[in-house]
C-alpha cells in the first residue's frame, strides 16, 4: 500500500492533470475559431525545446511543470516505500478427494480458484487481496499523468513494484485442469467480489449384471441403486470472500445425503443426532487468509480429505466409480485444517480432525495428519497424505490407526492440434494398520491378528478432439485384514454404528480376510465445460462374498430394524449374534435363518449426467 502522502500527491497530480487537459481543450477551441491569432498570441511563450510550448497559457505552462514536479516527488516517496507493504497474493485450495486446485483445494478463491478456476484446480479456497486492488485502481491514474506532461526524468528512482516482482496466485500459473480430481470449468459464469456461486448435479443409472431383487448395491461409495434412475447429488453452494474473511458450503442433496452419513460410525459415541445435523452438508467452513509467504489459510469446518485422489465430486474425477484405494478412504474430514504456501507450486497442510471421515470422535483422542502437494513442472503433479493418532472403531478403546496414501500424476503426452491431443496417466498407492486392543500392524507375534491395508490403483487418461472427448482405462487392489476400512454391506439396514455392535452376515473381525481387484472403462462425451455425459463398465472381485447377487440384501418383509442379529427366514429378527443360537430361535435347522445372497464378483454398467457451474 502506498502511504498516505504519496496518496496525496497522486491526487493532487490527478487534480492538475484535469486541469491541464481542460487548459488545453480550451487553447485548442481558441485556435480553431482564429487561426491568424494563434502565432501572435500575446501571452504565448516561444519554445526552443527548453521554453514553453507555442499555443499554451502561462498559467497551462505553470500547471505543466508542476506535474512534472509531482511525478518525480511521487517516485521517490514510491521508492522508500516498504516493499513488503505491496505484497499480496491469492492462494488457490480444491477441493475434493482429489488434488487442488483440488485440488482441492481447493480453490478454489477464497471462492476463486486456479483449479477453482485461471483454470480452475478446485472451486474450494481462495483470498482477496486489497492491495491488489489500490494499486490496480492508481495505477492507470499515474500513468495518465504521465502522458499528459512530460517524460520522466530516467535518473528518477524506479518505482518499487518494479523491484521487488509480483507474486502469483499458488497453482494458477498453469492449467491444471486436466488432473485426475480437479474439475475441469476454467470460466465462471457469473462471480462477484464478495460470493463466488457453484453449482453441481449428479444423475446416474446403474444396471448390475447381478440384476439384485431388492435393487441393492454394496461395497460403494458412489453407487448404490440397481436399474433406476438415481440423483446422486445435488450441490448448491460457492464461496464467499471479503478483506481475506472466507467461507465455502456446499450441499449433498440427493443418495449422498443418506450413504455417506452411514458410514460413519463416531455418531454412535454419545448423544445429539448428528447424522441429520449434517448429512446435507458436504463442505462447510470459515477461516480467514494470510498474506504472508505465498499465503497461509486457516480453516475449520467441513472439508474435503483429498486422500485417495479422486475428488468426492463425480464431475471432476476420470472415472466414476474409483478402485478401493480410494473408494475406501475418507471423502470428508471435521476439524481444522492450516493451508501453507512456501512457494507457488509447493502446499504444506496440516490437520486437526475429529476422525477418520468422522463428524464426531469415535473414542477419545482426536486424529492428527496432513497432506504435501508439490507440482515442480506443468505436467507434473505429486502428492502425500499421512494419517495418524486417531482411535476411530466405535467402543474399541486403546486401538490407534496410521496410514500414509501417496500419488502422482503425469501429462506425457500433449498437443492440441491432433485428433488425440492429450493423454495423463496416475498412479496411488496406501499403506497403513492399527495396532493396540489386540491387534497389530505385524501378526499375532506383536500383539493380535495382523489389521493392516495396503493397496493401489492407476488409471491412463486420453483426451479426443480438443477434450471433447475422454477414454480412461484404470483399476486396483487391495488387501486388507481385519476389514477396518471396507465398506460393510448394508444387508438388513446396517450401518457402520451397527456394525461396531455386531455385523452377522460380513463380519469385521481382527484378522478377518479381503483381498480385492478392479477394472473399469470409462467414455466421456464433453460438449461443454459445463456438462459430462458418462458411460462406464466395472468388474470387481473379492476373495470373500461380498457384492449384492440375485437374492439381493434386504429380509423378506423388508429390514426389521435389527441388523446386528440374524433374520428368521420368516424376516422377523432372531434376536441373536450367534448363528446356532438363532436356528433355536427361529425354529431349528439352517432353513429357518435368513441369509443375503453374497457374490464374489460384480459387474456393471453405469450412466451418468454431471454438471458443474
Amino acid at each position: 500500500m502506498r502511504s498516505w502522502k504519496c496518496c496525496g500527491l497522486l491526487c493532487a497530480l490527478i487534480l492538475l492533470a484535469g486541469a491541464l487537459v481542460c487548459g488545453v481543450g480550451r487553447a485548442d477551441e481558441a485556435k480553431k475559431t482564429n487561426d491568424t491569432a494563434n502565432s501572435s498570441t500575446p501571452n504565448a511563450k516561444p519554445t526552443d525545446g527548453s521554453k514553453p510550448e507555442a499555443g499554451l497559457t502561462e498559467r497551462e505552462q505553470w500547471l505543466l511543470e508542476r506535474v512534472e514536479q509531482l511525478e518525480k516527488r511521487v517516485a521517490e516517496l514510491e521508492a522508500k516505500e516498504d516493499p513488503a507493504h505491496g505484497e499480496s497474493t491469492a492462494t488457490p485450495g480444491s477441493p475434493g478427494k482429489g488434488t487442488e486446485s483440488s485440488a482441492s483445494a481447493p480453490a478454489p478463491k477464497a471462492g476463486i480458484t486456479a483449479g477453482g478456476p485461471a483454470p480452475m484446480a478446485n472451486a474450494a479456497t481462495s483470498a482477496e487481496s486489497t492491495s491488489v486492488g489500490v494499486a490496480a485502481m492508481a495505477g492507470p491514474a499515474t500513468n495518465a499523468a504521465a502522458a499528459i506532461g512530460p517524460k520522466q526524468d530516467q535518473g528518477a528512482p524506479a518505482n518499487a513494484a518494479s523491484q521487488t516482482p509480483a507474486k502469483i496466485e499458488p497453482f494458477s500459473d498453469v492449467d491444471w485442469t486436466w488432473l485426475n480430481g480437479n474439475p475441469r470449468t476454467k470460466e465462471i459464469y457469473w462471480d462477484s467480489k464478495f460470493f463466488t456461486p457453484e453449482i453441481r448435479a449428479d444423475i446416474n443409472y446403474v444396471s448390475d449384471f447381478n440384476h439384485p431383487t431388492d435393487h441393492s448395491i454394496g461395497g460403494s461409495s458412489e453407487l448404490f441403486r440397481s436399474s433406476e434412475v438415481q440423483l446422486e447429488q445435488l450441490g448448491i453452494g460457492g464461496d464467499f470472500h471479503f478483506d481475506n474473511v472466507r467461507a465455502r458450503f456446499m450441499t449433498q442433496y440427493g443418495m449422498y445425503s443418506a450413504t455417506t452419513p452411514r458410514n460413519d460410525a463416531s455418531p454412535g459415541h454419545g448423544q445429539w443426532d448428528l447424522v441429520s445435523a449434517y448429512r446435507y452438508l458436504s463442505e462447510a467452513y470459515g477461516g480467514y487468509h494470510f498474506n504472508v509467504l505465498h499465503g497461509v489459510n486457516v480453516d475449520a469446518g467441513i472439508f474435503l480429505s483429498y486422500i485417495g485422489l479422486f475428488s468426492y465430486y463425480n464431475f471432476d474425477n476420470w472415472a466414476y466409480q474409483p478402485s478401493y484405494v480410494s473408494s475406501n478412504t475418507p471423502w470428508f474430514f471435521q476439524g481444522v485444517r492450516v493451508q501453507i504456501f512456501p512457494t507457488a507450486h509447493l502446499k504444506i497442510e496440516p490437520w486437526f480432525i475429529n476422525g477418520w471421515q468422522s463428524y464426531a470422535s469415535a473414542n477419545h483422542k482426536p486424529g492428527l495428519g496432513g497432506q504435501i502437494k508439490w507440482t515442480p513442472k506443468p505436467w507434473l503433479n505429486i502428492i502425500s497424505n499421512n494419517y495418524g493418532l486417531g482411535e476411530d472403531d466405535l467402543f474399541v478403546h486403546g486401538r490407534s490407526r496410521i496410514h500414509t496414501d501417496n500419488s502422482v500424476e503425469v501429462k506425457y503426452y500433449d498437443n492440441p492440434e491432433k485428433t488425440l491431443d492429450k493423454m495423463a496417466f496416475s498412479l496411488t498407492g496406501d499403506l497403513g494398520c492399527e495396532y493396540g486392543s489386540g491387534v497389530s500392524c505385524y501378526g499375532d507375534h506383536r500383539g493380535g491378528p495382523k489389521q493392516s491395508f495396503v493397496g493401489w490403483m492407476g488409471y491412463n487418461r486420453f483426451w479426443f478432439h480438443r477434450d471433447m472427448f475422454g477414454i480412461t482405462l484404470g483399476g486396483g487392489q487391495i488387501n486388507n485384514p481385519g476389514r477396518y476400512l471396507v465398506l460393510i454391506p448394508p444387508i438388513n439396514g446396517e450401518t457402520a454404528i451397527t456394525a461396531a455392535t455386531n455385523s452377522p452376515y460380513f463380519t469385521g473381525n481382527p484378522g478377518d480376510p479381503f483381498k480385492a481387484w478392479d477394472s473399469s472403462f470409462t467414455f466421456d462425451y464433453m460438449p461443454k465445460q459445463y456438462i459430462t455425459f458418462r458411460a462406464e463398465y466395472d468388474y470387481r472381485h473379492a476373495s470373500v462374498p461380498y457384492w449384492t447377487g440375485q437374492g439381493g440384501i434386504t429380509p423378506p418383509g423388508g429390514n426389521n430394524g435389527a441388523p446386528q442379529y440374524y433374520v428368521c427366514s420368516s424376516g422377523t429378527s432372531s434376536g441373536q449374534t450367534a448363528l446356532g443360537a438363532a436356528e433355536t430361535a427361529c425354529g431349528g435347522g439352517m432353513s429357518s435363518v435368513w441369509f443375503p445372497d453374497l457374490r464374489k464378483n460384480e459387474s456393471f454398467i453405469d450412466l451418468a449426467i454431471l454438471v458443474k457451474f
